[in-house]
């Protein structure tokens, strides 16, 4: 048969039509597929599909990501509300008008063919998304279809998939997916409804106020924390330290017990200061510290956290565009398993061609064998992340560029052998009062070289050490502390709690965390701390719908869409059990309407509020700074509440352009307050209000 030209030479010719998830994961699967390696890519519409032969016609066309989505079969029926349906997402959201055309381009491509081919990720979004396609743009075609199942967009992996199809889709993923979507759709919906409404009800405001099955516990978990870190009364205590010599080098000891008087603190401190202690016992020993072990999404995402300080969700977006170059595998894991089909040394030699892995990877290559050190975890779908052993052929941005590194030392270091250190404990005299030295080293780097410099370990010069030596004592010092409350969740120990109550999926909780900052029911991006209209929804949801926060809840739930997934429940029973309750937590609601709209009304005032409060006014002492706009001239400022009463004229300029939100915080040079600036496609900085404060910011026009 002749090569495919394309456009009209469909229409006269039955193929394969595979429908993938993203343009380019279509762009790949073309490429991999085609006989030749060079498809041809037409457009209609501004919709690209690619032509190919590989022992026959093959058409490849991508969808953007969801193009069908839930919707209320009734418009503006309030809430409740139970009757629902797919639709294409134009007919739910008016951004989407794009999907119209998406849809159509694939239903004319549909016509002709007599094969189709899920080809989309293999997993709960991504079976979802091609089932819909099949169904509905495809004209019932969803049944008949068959599955392309890979963890990679390379040649290789793309071509195995193509040539060994699965018969038919993954419908128990699919019954699955589509339970957790109108699940969480149901309890979205309605929740969220109840709450906007009670607040236009009662105050005439509109505000967009989300809560949901995942949400709701997750708000629960940071109001929790919050009121332990208020409530917390601080504990006084004392410490005693002493510096001492031995061999000529300086080393701090500590008296062990905490001292809870300062009394007691003292008497020691006296007693135990002389100019000369002795060693009285030294303890060895060695430790072995395994390797570490594959990379599931979760753990990549709290350790790109802790290394880079990057947000759960830019960790997600950065990892799925690593994928669709084939540099890495299907990131949206739970595995922590790397089964030897993926071909260990395969991908060590293709690594060994980058200089940065060229030392690490060959001294992998010479042992005689290659045994990852692996988790618990297994997905059945898709093994941990790993590299593909593919290079990048452009630059990288700086945030691929540390993931994909550490990506692939994570990998190196799975396959070497253990670290191994030596601890040493002393205890040293001072007239008979006990003080420790702890020092370690490292005697073997084993796979500590191998994840440099993701990893590091104290190393610590160990001096001679006689049990019945002297020692030069140099001080005894005492210093008062006090005990600190529990610390706020931060992205990376909010999903360690999430994963742990086994709220969400490996897929959903970083974009939970995320949503829960863009309904401004947090402060901060490091310590997550929730405000006041935070806690006045949360306070809402405890008192009148109390199980729609409650951890339990959510994970029964997950449990029994795993179990849909494994045939032992029914989407029909699980959704008419989630109906029932939903009709008698929205009759509270309901019922609770003015309550509810008074208490979520003030929440919203003083949220709306403390977006505008700079700080206390330098001046009068007496007002707050708030960002005012002038009637007159339009133009935002920063003003005295004092001005409102007659008391103050304080004022500053403000950028009239993009985004200022306060930021608590005083200049160091001139101590007037500080704001934040955001401005799209650039980097926030932060901007002294005084217009005398130099250096002066100069991108950014004030009035």
């Amino acid at each position: 048969m002749d090569k495919i030209t394309g456009g009209v030479w469909l229409e006269h010719v039955k193929y394969t039509l595979i429908v993938t998830e993203k343009p380019d994961a279509a762009n790949r699967i073309a490429t991999a597929l085609d006989e030749e390696g060079k498809p041809k890519k037409s457009t209609q519409n501004g919709v690209p599909y690619y032509t190919v032969y590989r022992g026959g016609a093959i058409v490849v066309v991508p969808a953007i990501g969801h193009l069908y989505t839930i919707n209320s079969k009734k418009k503006n029926c309030g809430y409740p509300v139970f009757d629902y349906q797919w639709v294409p997402r134009y007919q739910a959201e008016k951004k989407a008008k794009r999907v119209r055309v998406w849809l159509k381009v694939i239903s004319d491509l549909a016509k002709n063919a007599e094969t189709f081919v899920d080809g989309c990720d293999f997993d709960i979004e991504g079976s979802i998304i091609g089932y819909t396609i099949l169904k509905y743009a495809c004209g019932e075609k969803q049944d008949t279809a068959k599955r392309m199942k890979y963890s990679t967009l390379t040649n290789e992996e793309l071509q195995t998939a193509y040539d060994n199809l699965l018969p038919h889709l993954d419908f128990a993923l699919v019954e699955a997916g589509l339970t957790r979507h109108e699940i969480d759709w149901l309890y979205g919906i309605n929740l969220s409804r109840a709450l906007t409404e009670a607040v236009k009800a009662t105050s005439g405001q509109y505000a967009t106020l989300s809560t949901g099955r995942v949400q709701g516990p997750t708000l629960q978990f940071l109001e929790e924390r919050e009121k332990d870190i208020q409530s917390f009364v601080p504990t006084p205590y004392w410490k005693l330290t002493a510096k001492i010599g031995i061999d000529g080098k300086a080393y701090a000891v500590e008296y062990e017990p905490v001292l809870e008087t300062l009394a007691e603190a003292k008497m020691i401190q006296d007693a135990a200061k002389t100019k000369t202690g002795t060693i009285t016992s030294v303890e060895i020993y060695e430790s072995t510290v395994n390797p570490p072990i594959p990379f599931d999404l979760g753990s990549l995402q709290r350790e790109a956290y802790k290394l880079f300080r990057y947000s759960p969700m830019r960790t997600s977006k950065t990892l799925q565009r690593l994928y669709l170059d084939a540099l890495i595998s299907y990131p949206r894991t739970s595995s922590q398993k790397l089964p030897s089909v993926i071909g260990y040394g395969n991908i060590l030699k293709k690594l060994q061609k980058a200089p940065a892995y060229t030392k690490q990877a060959t001294e992998l290559l010479v042992k005689s064998s290659l045994k990852p050190n692996e988790g618990k975890k297994i997905d059945p779908a898709h093994p941990a992340i790993y590299p593909t052993g593919n290079l990048a052929q452009k630059p990288l941005d700086t945030a691929s560029k540390n993931i994909f590194d550490l990506t692939v030392k994570r990998f190196l270091a799975v396959f070497a052998e253990p670290a191994v250190r030596q601890n040493v404990n002393v205890t040293i005299s001072l007239n008979d009062y006990p003080f420790r030295l702890s020092l370690t080293r490292t005697l073997a780097e084993g796979w500590f070289r191998f994840y440099q410099p993701y990893v590091w370990f104290r190393e610590d010069v160990l001096p001679p050490l006689v049990e019945g030596y002297p020692v030069e004592v140099s001080r005894v010092s005492l210093k008062g502390h006090y005990t600190q409350p529990p610390p706020r969740y931060n992205p990376r120990s909010l999903l360690l709690e999430m994963e742990k109550k086994q709220i969400g999926t490996k897929a959903t909780r970083a974009a939970i965390i995320q949503t829960l900052h863009d309904r401004r029911y947090l402060n901060g991006t490091d310590q997550l701390a929730v405000n006041d209209l935070g806690f006045g929804v949360i306070g809402v949801l405890e008192r009148y719908c109390p199980t729609v926060v409650s951890p339990e809840m959510t994970r029964i739930l997950e449990e029994k869409m795993d179990d849909i997934q494994q045939g032992k429940e029914n989407k029909q029973k699980v959704l008419a059990d989630t109906v029932e309750t939903l009709k008698q937590i929205t009759t509270e609601l309901k019922n609770k309407e003015n309550l509810i709209g008074i208490q979520l009304s003030l929440a919203l005032t003083q949220a709306r509020l403390d977006d505008r409060t700079v700080g206390a006014c330098p001046k009068c002492g007496y007002g707050q700074l708030v960002i005012l706009r002038s009637k007159k001239s339009k133009k935002r400022f920063v003003g005295c509440t004092g001005f409102f009463e007659g008391k103050c004229n304080m004022a500053y300029p403000l950028p009239q352009i993009g985004t200022v939100k306060p930021c608590g915080d005083i200049c160091k040079k001139c101590g007037a307050p500080v704001v934040t600036v955001y401005l799209r496609g650039k980097k926030p900085w932060t901007l002294c209000l005084d217009p005398q404060c130099t250096p002066k910011s100069t991108d950014l026009k004030t009035g």
